[in-house]
């Protein structure tokens, strides 16, 4: 008896298997394919960790101020296209590349080289090498640094062109549309105002990165209010004069400068300057990479270093 009871028991069983298993055949298909879909699970996820990260387009207008230390990289990104602003030092051009593979970006569309320093241009060498290059912008001013001459064999490596811009040139990235806001001052013997000024509009916010520009390249056009200001040659003395900046009216000052550097950068006097126009100051030395996104009326602002 015991025997038939274990017996029946183990029919109503597989009956209800049988049951469920049709259920969810009707569910699903078929009971092939919903063993197939939760096979395939594991393996889709191992797929996954295996391919590179790819590049997602936004919609938002996104700005990295990258910490590249006592140098200036700055990535903006709006839809599918790609823009890079410098690229640090020769050291810090690993860096560079890195962060942008780790976003998925294969091609940059627009690369600008504000002008002819190392914390400027020193990894410009290793982004061309790592990836597809659009258009280059440049000044038009040469120096015999080895720095200089790597960028200038990479560019001719991979048969580019440079463009050296002119006040007004514009260029469009995805939804936002930039423009070269002065004609850099060709002097060799100091090569900070030799800088490309970009100013970058996108729905109702401005944002304006003016590289190593100093009160020589400031002096030359009324400035019209902008949101988001790059201050100029890492919060130098020599950049971002009262004038200026009244003109300006920044809601954000954004300062590129290494941690406990050796010039003193930024000055305490640029510092005040900033306060007493009332903008926020962000500092990648005291906060890190710096993050923005704008919608095209607000701006959100992250540190790598909250």
């Amino acid at each position: 008896m015991a025997r038939k009871k274990k017996a029946s028991m183990k029919k109503l069983l597989s009956g209800i298997i049988a049951l469920v298993i049709i259920g969810l055949a009707g569910i699903l298909g078929t009971n092939e394919e919903f063993v197939n879909t939760v096979s395939n699970i594991g393996e889709q996820t191992n797929s996954q960790n295996e391919q590179q990260v790819e590049f997602v387009a936004q919609e938002d207008l996104l700005i990295d101020f990258i910490d590249v230390g006592q140098a200036d990289s700055i990535l903006i990104r709006n839809q599918d296209k790609v823009m890079l602003i410098d690229a640090g030092t020769n050291e810090a051009g690993k860096t560079v590349v890195n962060y942008l593979e780790n976003l998925g970006i294969t091609k940059i569309d627009y690369l600008i080289g504000t002008h002819p320093h190392e914390d400027h241009i020193g990894g410009l060498d290793d982004v061309i090498n790592h990836f597809d290059i659009g258009q280059i912008y440049m000044p038009k001013i040469e120096t015999t640094t080895k720095t200089f001459e790597d960028v200038l064999d990479a560019i001719e490596n991979k048969n580019l062109t440079i463009t050296a811009p002119n006040k007004g040139d514009k260029i469009e990235l995805g939804q936002a549309e930039g423009e070269f806001m002065t004609e850099p001052i060709l002097d060799k013997d100091n090569l900070n105002v030799s800088s490309l000024v970009l100013r970058l509009e996108f729905g109702n916010t401005s944002y304006l990165f003016m590289g190593d520009a100093e009160e020589e390249n400031e002096e030359t056009i009324r400035w019209p209010k902008t949101d988001v200001l790059k201050v100029g040659h890492h919060g130098s003395s020599t950049s971002s004069s009262e004038s200026f900046l009244e003109q300006v009216q920044p809601k954000y000052a954004i300062i590129m400068a290494g941690k406990d550097n050796s010039y003193g950068l930024p000055t305490q006097e640029t510092i005040d300057k900033l306060n007493n126009i009332g903008c926020e100051i962000y500092r990648t030395d005291e906060d890190g990479t710096i993050q923005m996104t704008s919608d095209g009326n607000t701006i959100e602002i992250k540190t790598s270093l909250e």
